[in-house]
């Protein structure tokens, strides 16, 4: 019985897509093939292109669901948060699970390759991530003007902490000694307590110390 290629389901798409985004991410955008593609996901080559019209397109559709999927799991959840810190907190605890536990392989291929995307494609993009930094500036700004931060620029403090974030993935290995909450929890800290004034050490100004671990 022959399978049928088409995919409409929402759920076959994301997966798709998901499979797609390991390709890139194991071979590299230029070096991955569409067949290399259509064999992951169990399809013919020409069923792949039964879905998607190039590989250009298939990388803005990873780029694009990757930022759905940061958008709807983590900004969407923090950005109507009234209390500056509590918001700060739960962005950069919720960014950091994303990068380690949810999403790596989507990640990824943000990191590396929106250069490889279309002009138009790439302005979208552009747009989406600009809204990012311009949130963290607003609330780290805020922080400061409350004086619970230290005076610091908050461009450089956003900047700072996505550059933090975002490569985590790059040397942290799952099953190790700490869990992925473990270093959520233990990189939160180590961050806020670089920006927050000292004397924010009291009761819910300042994150409380990390708990202890053991060795896996």
């Amino acid at each position: 019985m022959t399978r049928p290629e088409r995919l409409d389901h929402p759920t076959r798409q994301a997966q798709i897509l998901e499979t797609a985004a390991r390709v890139f991410t194991e071979k590299g955008y230029e070096k991955a093939s569409m067949l290399d593609i259509a064999r992951a996901t169990g399809l013919t080559k020409a069923g792949v292109y039964h879905h998607i019209d190039s590989k250009e397109e298939l990388l803005s559709a990873i780029i694009s669901y990757g930022m759905d999927l940061f958008e709807h799991k983590v900004l969407d959840r923090t950005i109507a948060m009234r209390d500056p810190l509590e918001r700060l907190r739960a962005t950069l605890r919720g960014h950091l699970l994303l990068v380690l536990r949810d999403r790596p392989r989507e990640v990824t291929v943000i990191l590396h390759e929106s250069g490889a995307l279309p002009p138009q494609a790439r302005s979208r993009i552009n747009v989406r991530k600009k809204r990012y930094i311009r949130f963290l500036e607003s609330t780290i700004r805020e922080l400061v003007m409350r004086k619970i931060a230290r005076r610091v620029d908050p461009t450089i403090a956003a900047f700072a902490l996505l550059g933090m974030v975002n490569w985590t993935y790059q040397w942290y290995r799952p099953g190790g000694r700490l869990s992925e909450e473990d270093l959520a929890e233990a990189m939160t800290d180590f961050y806020l307590r670089g920006l927050l004034q000292p004397d924010r050490e009291g009761s819910g100004g300042r994150p409380a110390a990390p708990r202890r671990v053991g060795t896996a």
